[in-house]
Order: structure tokens, then sequence, then C-alpha cells
């Protein structure tokens, strides 16, 4: 069986730009997370509605779009996107890819480039669908987990405020401390880890939706990275993912 047969659905979507990249990139197995893939179709219905309102997009075109971008954005079609993560650096492939399944979804006439992909290029789309990804899964995931683990630290730093033990440092015992101390000192490394994290994530809120190929926003409407943000019901739903800015 060869690698395409061995990675498609039997039943596929997409089309054959997705095709020659399972084919030129039989690397590692492993797939593009599904969490950015799911941020693509967010961004693609978005963007279909943004053009529709610009004027530049017809709206049943749109809206058929703007539904097949909720579709695999709720999961419904990971299975066909079963391209390599490790692809070409842009994002090229794993962007066609959506485009296609999009496009066929849609039916009725939609075209991968013309429609699904108007006023996008991979160079904006796919590094925007990556930030959102980990800036939702940092969010919603990581950051409430972190949370919680401190608060457990911390409390077990008060329980153990009393217990007296030998401090070590260079593998010798060293001065006395209390378990209290030691745990107290890991809730802080917990709360310290979130900052940082924290603080990336304001880099990481910048995407470079609207910037097309090359960050000049050639072939877009002025409008359409602010009309995306506006039209994306998820970022509305997230307060923190909806504060992301477009660099162009």
């Amino acid at each position: 069986m060869d690698y395409v047969s061995a990675m498609a659905p039997r039943k596929t979507l997409y089309g054959s730009e997705t095709k020659k990249a399972v084919d030129n990139f039989p690397i590692s197995g492993e797939t593009v997370p599904v969490s950015v893939i799911h941020w693509l179709g967010r961004i693609k219905g978005a963007a279909a509605r943004a053009n529709a309102d610009l004027g530049k997009l017809d709206p049943k075109l749109a809206d058929a779009i703007a539904r097949a971008g909720d579709e695999v954005a709720a999961g419904d079609h990971d299975a066909q996107f079963p391209i390599d993560v490790f692809q070409t650096g842009s994002g090229t492939s794993s962007n066609m890819n959506a485009n296609e399944v999009l496009a066929a979804l849609a039916g009725n006439g939609v075209h991968a480039n013309d429609h699904v992909n108007m006023g996008q290029s991979s160079n904006d789309v796919f590094p925007s669908a990556v930030h959102l990804a980990a800036l939702d899964r940092a969010t919603n995931q990581l950051l409430p987990a972190l949370k919680t683990l401190e608060r457990s630290l911390a409390r077990k730093a008060k329980r153990f405020q009393n217990v007296v033990k030998s401090g070590r440092t260079h593998l010798m015992d060293a001065v006395p401390v209390t378990l209290g101390q030691e745990f107290g000192g890991y809730a802080a490394q917990i709360r310290l880890g979130q900052e940082r994290i924290e603080a990336a994530l304001v880099h990481v809120r910048q995407i470079p939706l609207g910037g097309t190929a090359t960050g000049t926003g050639l072939n877009t409407h002025p409008k359409f990275a602010e009309k995306v943000r506006s039209s994306c019901p998820s970022c509305r739903r997230a307060p923190r993912s909806c504060r992301a800015r477009s660099t162009r």
C-alpha cells in the first residue's frame, strides 16, 4: 500500500494539491495538530463572512464557505487533513488542504483559491492559525492547569509549615528548613512560570492576518483583517483571543 492510500480517508474531500503534498512530505507520519486545523476552519469561515460584508464575495458562496468552516472548526473532518506536520515552511500545503476541503464541503461552484482563499495567503493565514491555536490552548488549558497546581502546592506549604527538615545544597545536608518553605518555593516557581507564559502571549496575540504573501496586504481589502476578527464567533466567546491584532 502506498503512502497516499495509507494516509487518505476512504472518502476524500481534498484535491490534487493536498495529494501532492502527501506525496512530497512523507517525513514523520505525524499530521498538523488538529487545534491548528480547527483554527484554519474558523479563520476561513470568518474570512468568507468578512469578504461578503465588504462586497468582495457573493453572500451565498460566503455562507456556504462559512458553514463548511464551522464544520472543520468543530472537528467533523479531521481525517481530511493528512499532510505531514513537517512540510513547506510557510504552511502552504495545509492552507491549500483547508481551501480544498472547504470548497468541496461548500459545493455550488465554490473555488478553493478564488473564493475560499480570497484575500489570504499561506504566509498570513497559517501562522495566524498557529498563533490562535497556541493562544487558545495556553489560555484555556495550560494556564488554568498551572493555577490549580500552584494552589495545591500553596496548600501543602501551609500544611507543612511546622515540619522541620535538613536543607540540602551541593548534595549535602545544610541548614534546617521547613517542608512548608520548600513547597512554598515550588508554588512560587509555578507562579513565575505563569507570568512568563502570559508575557509571551502578548506577542502570540499579534497575528499577520491581512498581510497576504509579503506583509503588504496586496490583493486584500484594507478592512479585511479587522472584519475577520469581528466576524469570528469563537474569538468573541474567548475574550483574550479576540484581542489578537494584525501586524499589518
